[in-house]
């Protein structure tokens, strides 16, 4: 049943069909508009003539030939009616194909006229103004550019069809939905069939229905069609026809090729089985190949892009809101890319044809859904440097109609707050212009980039840099990636901070710096980067986008960081944004895994060191670059890659080598730092003492510290002054490491003479404050310190408000400490009191025979000192603990350590001196006693002599056989035997011998047989004193004898 139509009046529309018995008929071809002779050569066969897309002028048009470089008056051929209205020629349609030489678009829907009222409404509140009647006049029209008037033309209406012969080829096309189109004889009955349908939209209802209702099943249809086209198609008039076909419905507002996934599939299917076509020279060698073809294969090849243009420019006669020019390029631009020349040639001639179209036809409504005009721009301005005449041409002549459209779209959608900036804008593009020749321009990407970079918003200048950089993969062309590279950094230094997808720019940068081996190219682009990086806007940007790498860096990367070329006032902030990144790292707890921008920014460091590119940021930011690198080797130690918080996924694609660890960068960084700093005696010190060695270490961090510390101060004062200064507030911050290697550093720098300017709250009250930290490493610095700063006199007072808490260091078991405490302590016992002396005497006492031989040296010196520093009416009071030392100091003199004997005998001497004795020459002796037995006699006589009813000295003696050391016990059992011959006899008959030898027995045991053996002697030697009569005694009795007998 035919369905219902609206209108019974004639139908508009060219009429396709002839009288037929079929219940179809052969659709005609529309009688073209012809001027002149076939092109004589391929090169002519993509021009603007072949593919003509303008209406035709009243009068000659003055337009640019990218050719020639001439200005030439064109006039198109024909008539000014509708070259569509026409019957077909009744002829064979292969023979049709071939008569058709240009064809011109002169077609505007009804509703044209409003889309021009609706333009100029748009721009009335623009117009209103004076200024913007001048800017329009002055500033549009005194471009060279030709007019952005678009001109349309309606169409008359000459056939119509009948409602039977509608049914009829209604009926025609359903019959092909369900079945085969096997034979070219039946594709081009079903092409033509729904061609001259269409002729009947929209007045016609039942047709108008049954189109859009069965628009899946033409889509499906015609895609199979076109993909059962063979390369050598070209002899068949199928896929000419299927052009035809498309044209025919879209100017009736039907579109095959917009609006779901299948539509979008048949355009890039015809887009890629024309682009793809073989050469000219191909076919003709294919027409040789096949003698019954009696096509002539050049003007057959010409005419199919002629009708694929056609088809193209259709498309965007009615695109208000440009969304199918934006589908035209999706599809268009993976072809403007192709590295083969005759795909890169076609797509670009069909670029040119559908932009010159728009121009012509630019009927602007909002919303305007322009979204591509970025990378048109920058496709179109990369195709203008190609190495192929013929397509730098086709692009020069599109880039032109761009420049057009572009200025008309930005004068009718620019909001009016901005007006005063699209003047400026305009206004630079006038003086742009005037400086070049038309060709000269259009031929010079650089310049093309220059005029548009003022009219691209931010959007728009991140798609245009984006292709840019997509067209630096182009390894073919040599010429195309320099002028990807120009256009590159003329639009970045142009534009300057109006970018907003910077991120998404730097990934990019980063994927195809790769595959450019160009050396000037490779530079154009990390050009590109060091001009980001150094807008402050974007600094932090690009800086977190480059550390998202894998570290080590690759050579690519490495070479960003060692070539980056930036203004001096820039290379301070990239490197202290770069520092920032890592020490935030270093405020964090150090709980749980490292952060990978450490370990990154670390890197990024050594490669910018490597590349020497920054001196002078180096130079000025060297105290914080070196404390922040010896705070990352402190946080490094012992840690490898599985420490560190890796993002997920970084590593997926390569391996990461155990090799590789934090520490490593850490001290790579560090060495390059000093190196590039000129601090080469500083570095070859670090060599020779095994610093970098000590810097990796758990136990020795902090020595490494002091070692680079006191280098820089003795080799460079000045940059030790300027690390000091730095330290005074930093001091307290970060975690315990970072706290610990600062203030390890900053103790090591108090040496200079510069410290005593420091105020005493960033100085000992700091000191003081370590002193009370839990952590003996604290206490450690802190002592040392003190040390330094007790040599200033303004500074000691403070200091000896300290004594109670170095009294009390002295019995701390850390060696460190109490070595420091004394050091302090000698250096502040000449202004001691009386009591704080007899106090530190006590604990020194104790500290005689310390198993830790400094511990043990230093206390007796100290004593020593103390002795010394005893008034002459004080010494009574400490006259005891000075007897009390005696036999200690006596024995230690035997010690096998040289040290702790010298020291022993020195002091010895000090003691006898405050007790006016005069030691014997032996006591100072360096050979051991059991070696001669006469002077350690000697030596026992005169103390034993001395210290009789004074001090036990046998007591003390035999404590001391007890000692862990065999020299102190064979000297202290050889003493006791030879002390024996002095001691008071009548207090030996008292108390007995017998505690005497029980302490000597154990002796007996001793694994040592030196101490075996004079231990058995001076057992014999108690034994037989013990068994005598006291001589006093004996003599006492014989005189009374003799008195008795006397009487």
């Amino acid at each position: 049943m035919p369905l219902s139509r609206r209108g019974r009046g004639p139908r508009g529309g060219s009429s396709r069909v002839t009288n037929t018995s079929l219940p179809w008929a052969p659709a005609h071809l529309p009688r073209r508009a012809v001027r002149g002779a076939p092109p004589s050569s391929h090169a002519q066969h993509l021009t603007r003539q072949r593919h003509s897309s303008e209406q035709v002028p009243k009068g000659p048009e003055t337009q640019a030939d990218f050719r020639s470089g001439k200005w030439l008056q064109e006039r198109a051929g024909g008539g000014t009616g509708d070259s569509r209205q026409a019957p077909r020629a009744e002829m064979d349609s292969r023979h049709r194909i071939c008569s058709w030489e240009e064809v011109v678009i002169p077609y505007a829907s009804d509703s044209d006229s409003e889309n021009v009222d609706l333009q100029q409404s748009n721009l009335e509140d623009i117009k209103k103004s004076p200024s913007s009647h001048e800017f329009t006049g002055s500033c549009i029209s005194s471009l060279p550019l030709g007019s952005l008037t678009a001109r349309s033309r309606h169409p008359s209406h000459e056939d119509s069809l009948s409602e039977d012969t509608i049914e009829k080829l209604i009926k025609s096309i359903q019959e092909f939905f369900n079945g085969e189109l096997k034979s070219e004889h039946k594709k081009l009955t079903f092409l033509r069939s729904l061609s001259s349908l269409s002729q009947t939209l929209p007045d016609d209802e039942t047709a108008e229905s049954f189109i859009h209702s069965h628009i899946a099943d033409i889509v499906h249809i015609i895609y199979m069609v076109v993909e059962e086209e063979p390369l050598h198609s070209l002899f068949s008039p199928v896929r000419q026809e299927v052009f035809v076909t498309i044209t025919d419905l879209s100017y009736r507002g039907v579109h095959l090729l917009f609006g779901s996934k299948g539509r979008d599939d048949l355009f890039g299917l015809i887009i890629k089985s024309i682009i793809t076509l073989p050469s000219e020279k191909t076919l003709t060698r294919l027409q040789e190949i096949l003698p019954s073809v009696s096509y002539n294969s050049e003007c057959l090849y010409r005419q199919t892009f002629q009708m694929f243009s056609e088809m193209l420019q259709s498309l965007v006669v009615k695109d208000p809101h440009l969304a199918n020019f934006d589908i035209i390029f999706k599809h268009l631009e993976p072809w403007l890319q192709s590295v083969k020349d005759r795909e890169r040639e076609r797509a670009a001639a069909s670029m040119a044809r559908v932009l010159k179209c728009l121009y012509r036809h630019l009927t602007v409504r909002f919303p305007l859904r322009f979204q591509t005009l970025g990378r048109l721009v920058a496709q179109m301005a990369l195709l203008c440097g190609d190495p192929l005449k013929e397509v730098a041409e086709e692009a020069a002549e599109g880039m032109h109609y761009l420049l057009h459209i572009t200025l008309r779209l930005k004068y009718i959608t620019e909001d009016k707050k901005n007006h005063q900036s699209l003047r400026r804008a305009m206004k630079k593009c006038q003086e742009l212009l005037k400086c070049y020749s038309i060709k000269c321009f259009y031929s010079c990407p650089f310049r093309i980039g220059q005029i548009f970079e003022v009219f691209l918003d931010s959007n728009e200048l991140c798609q245009f840099v984006l292709t840019i950089l997509n067209g630096l993969k182009n390894l073919n062309h040599q010429c195309t990636q320099q002028s990807a590279g120009e256009l590159l950094i003329s639009f970045v230094k142009n534009a300057k901070s109006r970018f907003e997808k910077v991120p998404e720019i730097m990934g990019v940068i980063c994927a195809q710096l790769a595959m450019i081996s160009e050396p000037e190219v490779r530079q154009q682009v990390i050009t590109t980067v060091s001009l980001f990086i150094s807008m402050p806007k974007y600094t932090d940007t690009v800086i977190s986008h480059l550390l998202c790498h894998p570290v080590p860096y690759n050579r690519d990367l490495a070479e960003v960081w060692r070539t980056l070329k930036v203004e001096p006032a820039s290379t301070t902030l990239i490197l202290s944004r770069l520092l920032r990144k890592l020490q935030k790292c270093h405020d964090v707890p150090t709980q749980g895994k490292m952060a990978f921008a450490a370990v990154s920014a670390t890197d990024a460091l050594y490669e910018v060191f490597m590349g020497n590119e920054l001196p002078e940021a180096t130079f000025e930011l060297f105290p914080q670059l070196l404390m922040t690198l010896l705070i990352q080797i402190h946080h490094s130690i012992d840690l490898t890659m599985s420490d560190v918080a890796i993002p997920a996924g970084l590593y997926a694609k390569q391996e990461m080598s155990s090799k590789v660890t934090p520490l490593c960068f850490a001290i790579q960084a560090t060495k390059t730092l000093l190196f590039r700093t000129s601090c080469l005696q500083e570095f070859s010190i670090m060599e020779k003492d095994n610093g970098w060695t000590l810097l990796a270490g758990k136990d020795c961090h902090l020595q490494g510290v002091s070692l680079l510390a006191n280098a820089l101060l003795e080799r460079n004062h000045v940059l030790a002054q300027r690390i000091l200064y730095l330290l005074v507030p930093l001091l307290n911050r970060g975690n315990d490491k970072h706290k610990l290697t600062s203030a390890g550093f900053f103790v090591e720098l108090l040496q200079s003479p510069v410290a005593r300017r420091l105020p005493s709250i960033y100085s000992v009250d700091r000191l003081k404050d370590w002193l009370l930290h839990g952590n003996n490493l604290f206490k450690i610095l802190a002592l040392r310190g003190l040390c330094y700063l007790i040599r200033h006199q303004k500074m000691r007072e403070d200091i000896k408000s300290l004594m109670p808490r170095f009294l009390d260091l002295l019995c701390e078991t850390e060696e460190k400490i109490v070595l420091l405490a004394i050091q302090i302590l000698l250096q502040l016992v000449r202004t001691m009191d009386f009591c704080t002396l007899s106090a530190m005497m006590t604990k020194l006492f104790s500290l005689f025979g310390d198993t830790r031989p400094d511990v043990h040296c230093l206390s007796m010196t100290l004593f020593g000192a103390s002795m010394k520093s005893v008034k002459h009416t004080d010494k009574k009071g400490v006259e005891n603990q000075v007897l009390d030392s005696l036999v200690p100091l006596l024995l230690y003199s035997q010690d096998e350590n040289g040290a702790v004997a010298e020291e022993s005998r020195r002091v010895l001497t000090i003691c006898a001196q405050f007790l006016k004795w005069k030691l014997p020459q032996e006591v100072y002796r360096k050979d051991p006693w059991y070696t001669s037995p006469s002077e350690a006699e000697t030596v026992c006589k005169f103390f034993g002599k001395k210290c009789k009813g004074k001090v036990n000295i046998l007591a003390q003696t035999l404590m001391f056989s007890k000692d862990a050391k065999v020299p102190i016990r064979r000297a202290a059992a050889l003493f006791t035997g030879l002390l024996s011959k002095y001691l008071d006899r009548s207090e030996l008959q008292t108390k007995g011998t017998k505690w005497i030898e029980d302490d000597l027995r154990h002796l007996l045991h001793d694994p040592e047989p030196s101490v075996h053996i004079i231990t058995s002697q001076a057992l014999f030697q108690i034994q037989k004193v013990g068994a005598e009569p006291d001589p006093e005694q004996t003599l006492g009795g014989w005189r009374k004898l003799l008195g008795c007998l006397s009487t």
